[in-house]
């Protein structure tokens, strides 16, 4: 404020004096310095040298104190008030500026106003100089104090302190003059709090209590700075200490409310002290309840509710009910607590911010038991005033709490929350455009404790927070997307509580709003689940048709269908994928996987062999066109997807032999030869062996067929089979021409020798026949078990082979002779069987000689033998069949032919016994 200048008749005189006194000059640079400071215009900012100058010069003027002329020091009081007036016009341009540098220079010039008044100290003529001079002083303290410049604040009351303390106070009757000495130390009791220096403060405070002079608004500024005190105490670190310097503080200022009223002499003092003492009151409840001391907190609630104390009646003030309600729950009073927070619905007056806070505390205190209470408050709430969307969006995030869902009390807290959400009037107050970031804040409450119940696989739960959260997503074209993904969680909730078809009303009109591969997959899985295949196998086809569609799904798809044992389904959608391979796209996974999926999931399943042949007749084809590395993979991966397709084959092969399905069964067995083949055969002559024996079963199998069919080979399969033959015989050959015993199990070379006379037989190749039976009988796997065998078949076979049969059943009678203990009956067998077919296919007298000696050697082999060592009945064939070959010679007159004939017979006859061979005997005679 601007200060007038003293216009007395003495202060003329004076002043006329002063004009014709000649200044000085030191007072004509502070003269000149001070009218620049007022040629500054509003928009110019203040020379930062100024003050500065202005400094220096009042430091040279100091120096010619004391100044014994009153003119001079007129001058000198007149200089400072034109400074004053300079700075409070200075001052109100710059705050239009909202400068600080320029509020602090102005600060500086306030400060050499106040120290100019200071240094001419008493004038003639000037009334009351000492407390003008103070009053300079006062005022460039608080704004120091506003500039928060605190150690010059505290210097500038300090000196005004100085300045009045040698005045005696009893002689003031002037009120603004006594007001000057309280505002003075209270001043300096704030400045002091703001340096920290709490101890001074309250010091200043209590001797100010013998400046109040008795009157009322002494008292009010006073009890008013110890209650602002008392609460930057409470403001702080929530400490023992510091709450009790609050209560000790805010105790004072009640004290001084109370005394205040003793002094009020207008029923406005009385208000203000009473509303005073009541906001007072309020604070030391609060005090009490951060202290824990809830027994006072009530204490104080009911003074303040029964109006005691001089209050004109109770007090209403909305803290009341909160602070009481959080009194009650500090001592377990639930009960009380929570008719504290009801009785908060009918007070009109309590603010909506203060009755959400009392809501918050409630629950935060009982939890879950208090779910219920607070959805009735809150719709209470909702029938007596206006509620915002803001605050039921903090309900209902204080109800849902942190609970990651699962257990008990967050499954109460959710279905509390879902009632008070579904409301139709807490739905209308996130209607329209203005409360569009409480919707989505709502929204995203709701859908996030749903997320957290489906995580803890509490689908029902989940299922109805989603429900709920669809009430706050407009039913406009830009929310579609969200509704449509509303809709998909929807589905997967009622899909993992098994209601099928609610999941598929879900999904259907997520789909309407948003067509997608998240919805066609969502389809596939409730039709898994309906075991309804037939659709399930067409959604993957509308699956590969959506926009965003990725192979990833088709893999996923047959991850579901396995999972859901729809093995069907799971081969569509592989065979799918598959297709988009052989199509040349880029897939996530490779070719060969895909295959190896497919036949791993049919060989699950007895009787999908033949599907599972399909696929394994592709995976040939493909590495056939494409090259088995870039097929099967390279390094150790390539060699493992190799094996398992050459091991799977053989194996499904096997299962179909044992099942007598002997086409599949040679088909996968000849699948088998051919991966084998794939895999490097230098490395493993065991990879070769198993080319061989997949070759042999292969072909064993087609002939099996044949017989199982009673139809014959073709000429076509009779030359695919005898080029098998020949690629396994070579193999088989290339092994032992390295000087080492082969490897394979003598019953597959003795298959291997007899499907390769039975093909060759077929194809006429006699002489191979032959060399293929004697390499078999040249090799260590042979016995005389195979080769009896052998003979028995080439001799009886549709095909016979008589070469064959003859040097197979010399070779085994030969062994069996060799024997340590001759099988006998073995042995007389093969003689039967070599004489009928030397009968049969004798020729000329070489071939009758031959026969004679197979008889002599019967007949050695049973000289020495004990009687019935040499089967009987063989025995007696022997004998009559040489008699009865005497017959036709004696017919013809070949006499000693005959005779030759007669005499075997006879041999043989005496190392028989049994009927026929007496006969013989008895015909020695003729």
């Amino acid at each position: 404020m601007r200060i007038a200048e003293i216009t007395t008749p003495d202060l003329r005189l004076h002043h006329r004096e002063t004009e014709s006194h000649t200044h000085h000059p030191l007072l004509s640079e502070i003269e000149l310095l001070i009218q620049q400071s007022e040629a500054i215009s509003k928009n110019q900012p203040l020379p930062q040298s100024l003050p500065i100058s202005l400094r220096q010069s009042l430091t040279r003027l100091s120096q010619l104190a004391p100044f014994p002329d009153n003119s001079f020091k007129l001058t000198i009081w007149k200089l400072s008030f034109r400074l004053w007036n300079a700075c409070v016009d200075l001052s109100n341009a710059a705050s239009l500026q909202s400068s600080s540098t320029s509020a602090e220079s102005i600060a500086n010039l306030r400060h050499v106003a106040a120290d100019m008044l200071f240094l001419a100290k008493d004038v003639n003529g000037v009334p009351s100089p000492t407390i003008k001079s103070s009053l300079f002083y006062y005022r460039t303290g608080l704004v120091w104090h506003s500039l928060k410049k605190f150690d010059l604040a505290s210097d500038c009351f300090e000196r005004a302190t100085e300045i009045v303390s040698k005045i005696d106070i009893a002689k003031i009757s002037d009120a603004g003059e006594k007001k000057l000495f309280l505002d003075l130390n209270l001043a300096r009791s704030r400045t002091a709090w703001e340096n920290s220096d709490r101890n001074l403060a309250v010091t200043l405070l209590n001797r100010a209590k013998s400046l109040l002079f008795g009157l009322p608004d002494h008292y009010k500024s006073l009890s008013n700075q110890f209650l602002a005190f008392g609460k930057s105490s409470l403001s702080r670190d929530d400490d023992d200490c510091s709450l009790n310097d609050a209560l000790r503080l805010m105790n004072e200022a009640l004290d001084l409310c109370e005394k205040g009223l003793g002094t009020a002499k207008t029923r406005e003092d009385t208000m203000e002290f009473t509303g005073m003492r009541i906001k007072t009151l309020r604070f030391i409840s609060a005090v009490h309840l951060q202290k824990g001391e809830y027994e006072s907190v009530i204490k104080c609630v009911k003074v303040l509710r029964n109006g005691g104390n001089g209050s004109d009646g109770p007090d209403q003030h909305a803290s009341l009910p909160v602070l009481a309600m959080k009194a009650w729950l500090g001592l377990g009073r639930h009960s009380e607590a929570e008719m504290e927070l009801r009785g908060m619905v009918g007070n009109k007056d309590i603010p909506e911010a203060v009755w959400v806070s009392a809501v918050e505390a409630y629950f935060e205190v009982v939890g879950t038991a208090g779910a219920e209470t607070a959805k009735g408050v809150f719709l209470g709430l909702l029938g007596r005033c206006h509620v915002s969307a803001k605050a039921a969006l903090r309900v209902a995030h204080r109800v849902l709490g942190e609970s990651r869902g699962g257990d008990n009390g967050s499954r109460i807290r959710a279905n509390v929350v879902a009632q008070l959400v579904s409301d139709e009037r807490v739905v209308a107050l996130f209607a329209g455009e203005a409360v569009t970031k409480e919707r989505k804040a709502i929204h995203s409450v709701l859908w996030n404790s749903a997320s957290d119940h489906f995580r803890a696989k509490d689908y029902e739960i989940s299922a109805e927070m989603y429900e709920k959260s669809m009430l706050y997503i407009p039913h406009d074209i830009e929310n579609r997307v969200f509704r449509a993904k509303g809709f998909r969680v929807l589905c997967l909730c009622y899909l993992g509580l098994s209601q099928l078809d609610r999941a598929l009303e879900y999904i259907e009109e997520a789909e309407k709003l948003e067509p997608n591969i998240a919805c066609s997959f969502l389809k596939f899985k409730i039709y898994l689940q309906k075991k309804d295949h037939s659709c399930a196998i067409g959604q993957i086809d509308a699956m590969t048709s959506c926009l965003d569609f990725s192979p990833d799904y088709l893999s996923l798809s047959a991850h579901e269908a396995i999972s859901c044992q729809a093995l069907p389904v799971a081969v569509a959608s592989l065979s799918k994928f598959l297709s988009f391979h052989i199509s040349g796209k880029t897939m996530p996974t490779t070719e060969v996987v895909v295959f190896r999926t497919l036949v791993t999931i049919l060989t699950q399943d007895i009787g999908s062999e033949t599907e599972a042949l399909e696929f394994m007749l592709q995976a040939q084809s493909r590495s056939a066109k494409i090259g088995a590395e870039c097929f099967f993979g390279s390094g150790e991966t390539g060699k493992r997807e190799q094996n398992w397709f050459a091991v799977t084959c053989w194996n499904l092969g096997s299962r179909c032999g044992s099942s007598k399905k002997y086409e599949l069964c040679g088909e996968f067995m000849r699948l088998a030869s051919e991966f084998y083949g794939y895999m490097d055969t230098d490395e493993s002559a065991e990879n070769k062996m198993m080319i061989c024996r997949s070759i042999i079963l292969s072909v064993t199998a087609m002939i099996a067929l044949e017989k199982q069919n009673k139809s014959a080979l073709t000429e076509t399969e009779v030359k695919l089979a005898a080029e098998l033959l020949v690629r396994a015989g070579k193999i088989m050959a290339s092994s032992l021409s390295d000087g080492k015993d082969c490897i394979m199990e003598p019953e597959f070379i003795f298959m291997y020798t007899l499907i390769a006379y039975d093909i060759h037989g077929r194809i006429n190749n006699s002489a191979f026949q032959l060399l293929v039976v004697k390499t078999f009988a040249s090799s260590k796997s042979c016995n005389y078990n195979y080769l009896l065998q052998l003979g028995i078949f080439a001799s009886q076979s549709p095909r016979s082979n008589p070469d064959v049969s003859t040097f197979a059943l010399n070779e085994c009678l030969s062994a069996l002779i060799a024997s340590t203990s001759p099988d006998y009956p073995t042995i007389a067998l093969i003689i039967r069987k070599l004489i009928s077919i030397s009968s049969v296919h004798k020729g000329d007298t070489e071939d009758e000689e031959t026969i004679q000696k197979m008889y002599k050697q019967a007949y050695r082999i049973m000289v020495g033998l004990k009687e019935g060592e040499y089967p009987t009945e063989e025995g007696k064939w022997l004998s009559m069949t040489a008699w009865n070959r005497a017959a036709l010679p004696v017919r013809l007159g070949q006499f000693e032919t005959a005779k030759k004939w007669l005499s075997i017979g006879l041999e043989i006859a005496e190392k028989v016994t049994g009927g026929g061979a007496s006969k013989l005997r008895d015909y020695r005679g003729c």
